[in-house]
């Protein structure tokens, strides 16, 4: 007979209030205690008083490009131990899923990658692996960023091209990112839609109009709203203008570095006062995440952190995110004046709805039990997979 978990003294996140309530937890799910108890007369088995603290989902990271001294890009060679190291060091930060990221990468690096990542359930190993971010080489090359740009690619002869990096098996990718104006077939985005990958739209020059019909074709993201874009421009605001476009289909979830260097605090409050339903915190994580000051690389590119800031040696270029998603949370807080309930389902909630995951990103009964509990000041207490402790502060 499996356990039965009762969290009490608690405030539980649920449809976008903090409630006071018990949360409970069994076969590694939430369950509706009291059908539990009235058709089997079960007691519970374990109470965990959580002292007055915030019970809320997991945090799940759609744009990570390793940490703690590994680059997903770089270390092809040891690619399964560097996403296993990130994965269990994860923990910490709240992350119980992540993507990991490649950036535009050497052609032979794909194949490779894509061989050995695989989707995985998360636990005491490390946070999930929800499927791999392959952002580029489909970019523009005015907009690359960090990118190499040796390795960026055309899409002049539409899926043909796509194949011949990625190849036909697609199984393990979750994300692409791609500029929408390099689809001039306009065959790319749906095909990969229809392979179920969630296209997302970023380094990228495109005009609203192109940015709109990436969107019909199926794009459901866009990759760090402002950065590696054009600046916003009254007369074509661009891949900005998706977060109103009432030509697009849908709107579109966007992700948003919120840490106090990619995007100035008062854009922040831009971003989540006119859209703040489809807002998603990412981290865009380099290597150097958690490790000290100096010179690192990112791909084949070495970088140059100082701070919370990460540039392409010997210029100003930002190239990636030093800090956690749980500072990310917090600095999110901070900058906009949004609620508790509304940062923590930034990093939750908003990316599970991305990547269509039904069972993360809520703690409504039938959920998976993977959770963080935190405090007041959104620090992470301990981090749960399947109603399992995985991390304790």
């Amino acid at each position: 007979m499996t356990l039965i978990t009762r969290f009490t003294n608690c405030r539980v996140l649920r449809n976008g209030k903090l409630i006071r309530d018990d949360l409970y937890v069994r076969d590694g799910k939430i369950i509706d205690y009291m059908q539990i108890f009235y058709e089997e007369r079960r007691k519970c088995d374990i109470a965990l008083d959580c002292k007055g603290r915030i019970i809320a989902p997991g945090f799940i990271d759609l744009q990570i490009n390793g940490g703690f001294g590994y680059d997903f890009s770089h270390d092809c060679e040891k690619i399964e131990s560097a996403v296993r190291e990130v994965a269990q060091r994860l923990l910490s930060s709240g992350v119980i899923g992540f993507c990991p990221t490649l950036v535009t990468s050497d052609p032979a690096v794909y194949p490779e990658v894509l061989k050995k990542i695989r989707k995985e359930t998360g636990g005491k190993h490390g946070a999930a692996i929800l499927g791999l971010h392959l952002e580029g080489p489909f970019i523009a090359m005015d907009k690359r960023g960090a990118h190499n740009p040796s390795y960026v690619r055309t899409l002049e002869n539409g899926v043909c091209d796509l194949t011949d990096v990625y190849g036909n098996d697609l199984s393990s990718v979750a994300i692409v990112t791609l500029a929408p104006e390099l689809d001039i077939r306009r065959e790319v985005i749906k095909y990969l839609s229809s392979r179920g990958v969630r296209v997302a739209l970023g380094h990228s020059t495109a005009s609203l109009r192109d940015a709109e019909i990436g969107a019909s074709n199926g794009a459901s993201l866009i990759t760090h709203l402002f950065n590696a874009m054009p600046l916003f421009h009254h007369r074509d605001p661009g891949v900005v203008g998706l977060l109103t476009s009432e030509v697009s289909p849908r709107p579109l979830f966007y992700g948003i570095i919120a840490d106090g260097v990619h995007t100035h605090f008062e854009t922040l409050r831009i971003a989540h006062r006119i859209n703040p339903q489809n807002l998603v915190l990412v981290t865009d994580a380099i290597s150097a995440m958690g490790l000290e000051n100096g010179k690192h690389f990112i791909g084949d590119m070495q970088v140059v952190i100082e701070g919370k800031r990460a540039t392409i040696d010997g210029t100003s270029t930002l190239c990636g995110c030093v800090s956690s998603l749980d500072f990310c949370v917090r600095q999110f807080h901070a900058a906009s004046g949004c609620s508790i309930e509304e940062a923590l389902e930034a990093a939750s909630l908003h990316p599970a709805q991305a990547l269509g995951l039904a069972n993360k990103g809520s703690l409504d009964v039938g959920s998976d039990a993977d959770f963080v509990i935190v405090n007041d000041d959104i620090q992470i207490q301990s981090t749960w997979i399947a109603g399992e402790m995985v991390y304790s502060l």
